[in-house]
């Protein structure tokens, strides 16, 4: 079983080593970062490097794909018409499942492959999921057909409901015990439901940073 977890320049850290963690543990899976060409890209603190195996072109019919999100800058290039968008919809063809963590949704639907569908995204950008022909759901994780969406932080949720999907919830349950992940964070902030207003409100205010690199055009 092969595994692609596309891998570009600002991703978001976390929303690929989350998935690569549980998925490459599956029995027989074969896990491999692809991008637009071989060697590190830059997540998008800039000071982490993930090391792309394979080349979109080498990478042709994987069985499970996860795209992962970004932000602080601009994704002319991952969003637009061009290598990217027509590598997702080729293997999409191909997969089992398509998967998604944080923004990556909006890639997917970028790509017309949420039309119509219910998905899980960033909070902050639900607004441009749904301008993208998609439904924007506020759960951590949403599946539709074969799409698999994920938002904010839920990439290693995410992974662990496809793990039993393809291994059974022992083989997952033996993953999320290996990984230890047993969550208890100190605060009660990470739902725009929860956190405090002030909170939320910050993070509004510079929202276009945090997604955009920037201010809106």
């Amino acid at each position: 079983m092969e595994i692609a977890i596309l891998a570009y320049d600002h991703m978001t850290a976390l929303d690929a080593v989350g998935p690569y963690e549980v998925l490459s543990r599956l029995p027989g899976a074969e896990t491999v970062f692809a991008g637009v060409r071989r060697g590190p890209v830059r997540c998008d603190t800039g000071s982490l490097a993930i090391v792309v195996d394979a080349a979109l072109e080498e990478v042709l019919s994987p069985d499970v794909l996860v795209v992962p999100g970004w932000s602080g800058s601009k994704q002319e290039t991952l969003l637009a018409p061009g290598r990217i968008r027509d590598w997702i919809c080729s293997v999409d063809d191909h997969t089992t499942w398509t998967a998604s963590t944080g923004t990556g949704a909006i890639v997917l639907a970028a790509a017309g492959l949420l039309m119509g569908r219910h998905a899980a995204t960033h909070w902050l950008v639900a607004d441009w999921l749904s301008d993208l022909g998609a439904l924007p759901t506020a759960r951590r994780i949403v599946r539709d057909g074969k799409y698999l969406t994920a938002a904010g932080s839920a990439g290693l949720d995410m992974a662990l409901t496809l793990a039993a999907d393809v291994a059974g919830a022992r083989s997952a349950e033996a993953i999320q015990l290996l990984l230890e992940h047993d969550p208890a964070p100190p605060f009660d902030a990470g739902s725009v439901d929860r956190a405090p207003a002030e909170v939320v409100a910050s993070m509004r205010a510079v929202r276009d940073y945090i997604v955009l690199g920037g201010p809106a055009a």
